[in-house]
């Protein structure tokens, strides 16, 4: 079982490398780019008991994960999808 945490900025953020990111598709000739928002995508290759468990469980585990470590709540918006 995989699971996927996407994190991105929440809205009102600074997101400098998104605003780099938009320059250099703009200079690479790219004019119809309004606004560039950089996130993460973390994939999780989960095995044992926590893989046995009801997809619930197993979502709410991967939740509790990013909440204490993969994503900043304070700035950070974040989404997980199970995949198998």
């Amino acid at each position: 079982m995989k699971a996927r945490v996407h994190v991105s900025l929440k809205n009102g953020v600074l997101d400098p490398q998104g605003k780099a990111i938009g320059q250099a598709l703009h200079s690479l000739g790219f004019a119809d780019v309004a606004e560039v928002r950089q996130g993460k995508l973390i994939e999780l290759e989960l095995s044992g008991a926590l893989a046995a468990k009801p997809k619930a469980e197993i979502e709410a585990a991967v939740r509790d994960m990013a909440q204490k470590l993969l994503a900043n709540t304070v700035i950070e918006n974040y989404s997980v999808e199970l995949v198998g």
